[in-house]
């Protein structure tokens, strides 16, 4: 598995646990051995081009997805197929903001948003209130999994 992190931004992330974590994810949800993804940290002003120009929306926001060979979760007896899964680009300012009103550290909410990513990146959405309790529920499963504790709380996501 191919998982690439680049830290444009002026916050230091443990890149180190965002490539297991993710490596973790997509281990789960039986995505090939050999899908690629790419994790992209960005400044508060990169992000909100980013926001305005994909989203249409002001202001900066805390994770983008940015879906490739539009990949879906495999199961145990049948992987999802090889290709690329695509971009995440999270906003390290925007998450910190939000880990301080949540309560928890940066690295826990650095976690929570890559896994966010990662599902939308799947196919995971939560547009309707059935999709935001599958998607939200099933995030909260795989980052109590990884870290051995409870999830962080969602904040503006």
């Amino acid at each position: 598995m191919s998982i690439e992190v680049n830290n444009e931004s002026t916050i230091a992330a443990d890149e180190e646990e965002l490539v297991r974590l993710a490596r973790f994810v997509l281990d789960s949800l039986y995505v090939h051995p050999e899908a690629e993804l790419s994790i992209i940290m960005v400044d508060t002003e990169a992000m909100e081009r980013l926001h305005i120009e994909w989203m249409d929306e002001p202001g900066a926001t805390d994770v983008l997805s940015f879906p490739m060979d539009e990949l879906r979760p495999g199961t145990a007896m049948r992987p999802g197929p090889a290709g690329v899964l695509g971009d995440i680009v999270i906003c390290p300012q925007v998450a910190q903001e939000q880990a301080q009103k949540a309560g928890h550290g940066l690295l826990d909410e650095m976690l929570l948003l890559t896994t966010h990513g990662i599902l939308h990146l799947l196919g995971f959405d939560h547009a309707e209130p059935a999709e935001k309790e599958e998607m939200f529920g099933l995030q909260r499963q795989l980052l109590s999994s990884f870290t051995g504790k409870a999830a962080p709380t969602e904040t503006t996501l």
